[in-house]
């Protein structure tokens, strides 16, 4: 038997409205019991807030006259209500937010898929039940942050899509979109690894600390962890945190490399996955050599998307892209290998970035090559950092490890 449309959109709006009801009910007893007894109807009241919604909507559904003529009534009566509650001193507009959603589950019904008054139903119910974890989000959130990320979405959402996707800037073989979408993608893996690592692993160990920091910083994260080396007596786990988090700047430079160029991050793949897993391996020895104390790591609460670093990320990449060019011209794939290395002692990911989206008249085997060998130098600058701030018994074997993988990288560059 075939069931009318409208039957089963009035049924749906109804089963939904009268679930919001009850789910609010319980809501307000968990939350607010202790609040007073005035509050905007219970769930009889709502189930007939979404029948109404339901039937004045199919009454007219052109001019809508009686839609909302229903809809500033019941707002003059939340505001009578609204008035009272704010003489006791309470100031809450929820029950009338989630009033207003019950009563547009008649027309959503009506105008669309069974999946969207499904999810705004599924999304009612989530959010009145996340309260204490949405408080406990918002205390432990740096309002820096929202400002920073607000300003990194304008510039990637809004200004990115405007930018000229010619080469426009003279000496640099790239376009503008070309060159700020590369600021975009690495500001966003280094953002998408603080985030997780602050919001989902807090203080979770030495060695999940050096994980999710080799996903936006090796050599910060190399930094903090051999300081914390030098002045405890863990430090088996720190070394494994600061070994892995290496390991993990090889995963990510493969990651990046897949978004600019399929062709080298495939070839970089079977080396750096390697070398990531000989990484891990070591990590994983040094972790078993000694339980993790209750110290808990010291967390750097520090945004690496700042709007300053990204300017001086794309500075920085144009820089690298201009001198990279200059280089192949003139002084051939071994001028290109002497700046790999070089380069590896500073800041790599502009320059790895030049080489992925620039336009070299080179084999894409000497492009690899050139990026191994920044790698593995920018390896023996962590090792240099693991022995100075960790101290000769804190950082030692960190610093041993990470240049020997460094060595390796650079030897399998050059070899290649």
């Amino acid at each position: 038997m075939n069931l009318a449309p409208d039957l089963i959109h009035l049924v749906i709006t109804v089963a939904f409205s009268f679930l919001v009801g009850m789910e609010l009910k319980t809501y307000r007893q968990q939350y607010h019991a202790q609040k007073g007894n005035i509050y905007f109807g219970t769930a009889r009241t709502y189930t007939f807030i979404g029948l109404l919604g339901y039937i004045f909507y199919k009454i007219d559904t052109v001019h809508l006259m009686l839609y909302l003529t229903v809809l500033i009534v019941l707002s003059l009566l939340f505001l009578v209500l609204y008035m009272k509650k704010v003489e006791e001193g309470r100031s809450s507009i929820l029950p009338f937010v989630v009033m207003l959603s019950v009563y547009a589950f008649g027309p959503m019904t009506e105008r669309f898929p069974l999946w969207m008054p499904s999810l705004l139903f599924v999304l009612i119910i989530f959010l009145l039940n996340a309260k204490p974890s949405l408080q406990r989000l918002s205390g432990g959130i740096n309002t820096h942050e929202l400002e920073t990320l607000g300003k990194m979405v304008l510039l990637s959402a809004v200004i990115l899509p405007l930018l000229p996707r010619t080469n426009v800037i003279p000496y640099l073989p790239i376009s503008p979109f070309k060159l700020w979408l590369a600021v975009v993608v690495i500001s966003g893996i280094s953002y998408g690894g603080y985030l997780v690592q602050k919001y989902f692993f807090p203080s979770k160990g030495y060695f999940l600390t050096g994980i999710f920091g080799g996903t936006y910083s090796s050599t910060a994260t190399t930094v903090v962890l051999a300081r914390k080396a030098k002045n405890t007596g863990n430090s088996a786990v720190i070394t494994a945190g600061i070994i892995a988090a290496t390991s993990m700047m090889y995963i990510r430079l493969v990651i990046v490399a897949l978004v600019f160029n399929v062709q080298i991050a495939r070839a970089l793949a079977l080396p750096f996955f390697g070398l990531a897993l000989a990484g891990l391996i070591i990590a994983a020895f040094y972790l078993r050599l000694k339980k993790e104390s209750s110290v808990k790591p010291d967390f750097v609460d520090k945004n690496p998307l700042e709007l300053g670093t990204a300017f001086l990320f794309a500075f920085l990449f144009a820089l690298m892209m201009f001198l990279t060019d200059f280089v192949m011209q003139h002084y051939g794939n071994n001028g290109l290998r002497v700046l790999s290395f070089a380069v590896g002692f500073t800041d790599i990911d502009p320059f790895v970035l030049s080489l992925l989206t620039g336009k070299y008249s080179v084999a894409d085997t000497q492009l690899v090559s050139a990026i191994m060998i920044a790698a593995g130098s920018n390896n023996i600058l962590k090792s240099a950092y693991a022995l100075w701030f960790g101290g000769l018994k804190g950082g030692r074997h960190s610093a041993l490890w990470i240049a020997l993988l460094g060595v390796v990288t650079i030897g399998v560059g050059f070899w290649i």
